[in-house]
């Protein structure tokens, strides 16, 4: 192990002992590392001007650092209130802090529903009655005629009145006994033809009617 103490070339790289002033590889000069210690900076020097200075200003840089941090949140704070307001209160635009008119609610009408009224049951016109009714028998009113054995039968007539009033008027033919006398109806029923069929004393009654209205005839058997 040497005792003198050895250095290397800075270009080289040659290691070669300090006592050398230059590298004996390459001739460059060795350059030898100063020894001093820098001073202290005043600034870093407790209880100096200086230092006090600096800590001032080291406080004075925290505490705008501090209200720069503040108004940024506060602004952001402040942007994003806006913001919701604008959304919730004034969806069409304008100024932020205008408050919102109120929007009035639609008046709704209530749904008319149709009412279907059932039409009415027309009344039936009522027929008109006649004032009477007669029976004719060879054009002569009659209410009783005789009718034997052996003859011909009889055609009867029937007529409402006021003449004129009943052009279309339908008669109902009826007999009290059928196995006396026996009767057919025209297809207008305003003719009746009586048959004798057996003789029974006191004889029968026909009946005929109009609407409501009606007249009796006798009719008298014989052998």
């Amino acid at each position: 192990m040497s005792v003198l103490p050895e250095v290397k070339c800075r270009r080289c790289g040659q290691t070669f002992s300090a006592l050398r002033g230059s590298c004996p590889n390459c001739g460059t000069r060795r350059v030898n590392q100063s020894g001093r210690v820098p001073a202290a900076s005043p600034s870093t020097v407790k209880g100096t001007p200086a230092a006090e200075r600096a800590e001032s200003n080291t406080k004075w840089q925290m505490i705008f650092g501090l209200i720069l941090v503040v108004a940024v949140v506060l602004a952001v704070i402040v942007m994003v209130s806006t913001s919701l307001n604008g959304l919730d209160g004034n969806p069409s635009g304008g100024s932020a802090g205008r408050t919102p008119a109120t929007t009035a609610a639609p008046e709704i009408t209530p749904e008319i529903s149709q009412v279907i009224e059932t039409a009415p049951t027309p009344t039936p016109t009522p027929t008109p009655k006649p004032d009477s009714v007669k029976v004719f028998f060879f054009e002569k009113e009659t209410q009783e005629f005789t009718l034997r054995a052996g003859w011909e039968p009889v055609k009867l007539t029937a007529q409402a009145y006021p003449v004129g009033n009943f052009p279309d008027a339908t008669f109902k033919w009826t007999i009290s006994d059928d196995s006396v006398i026996k009767i057919s109806v025209s297809d207008d029923t305003k003719e009746c033809t009586c048959e004798f069929v057996s003789h029974k004393p006191g004889g029968v009654t026909l009946t005929c009617s109009c609407n409501g209205v009606e007249t009796k005839v006798t009719i008298y058997t014989g052998n």
